[in-house]
């Protein structure tokens, strides 16, 4: 009689650790199918640094033709009236920066049909990677104004810039 009372009680034990067992198989796959995913944008990364590190003359080719699509983007939409930035822009930025571009950096910046912008200064802010981040600033003989711009190299397109303040950098300044 106490052998099979020990047999039952040690037949529920292990029902019980199988029932408990089969209860985490559901939470292992979740685990493991989050560590697959996260071991695939590790790889992704690594991949992408191992492509900088072993070939910076193409990373640094890659720079050189964007800072030339940034400096055109700033030239084109400095020269540009603002009714003609989502035809002239389109392709060199998102809807979304011409957007920004048309309803609030335009407006605030005196681009008028005598006023010439040049390029001056195109500066580094982050040259690694896919979005590479620029300072850029548009002189002309009356103003200066300053941009950060990030540029998707991998899109080929500017996707996000803001106007920052520029003060007593250029003596022509009003």
């Amino acid at each position: 009689m106490k052998n099979s009372h020990l047999i039952i009680f040690a037949s529920l034990v292990l029902i019980g650790i199988l029932i408990t067992q089969l209860n985490q198989i559901s939470n292992l796959d979740k685990q493991l199918v989050q560590a697959k995913a996260t071991l695939k944008q590790v790889k992704t990364s690594q991949e992408q640094s191992q492509t900088i590190v072993s070939s910076p003359q193409a990373q640094q080719n890659n720079v050189s033709d964007s800072t030339k699509i940034v400096t055109a983007f700033v030239k084109t939409f400095s020269n540009q009236p603002t009714s003609s930035y989502p035809e002239t822009l389109k392709g060199m930025a998102t809807e979304k920066v011409i957007n920004e571009l048309t309803q609030t950096f335009a407006p605030s910046v005196t681009f008028g049909d005598k006023a010439h912008y040049d390029v001056p200064v195109v500066a580094f802010k982050n040259a690694w990677g896919s979005d590479l981040e620029y300072l850029v600033i548009a002189k002309s003989d009356v103003q200066s104004v300053t941009y950060t711009i990030t540029y998707d190299s991998d899109e080929k397109q500017v996707t996000d810039m803001s106007r920052l303040t520029l003060k007593g950098a250029f003596d022509n300044e009003k």
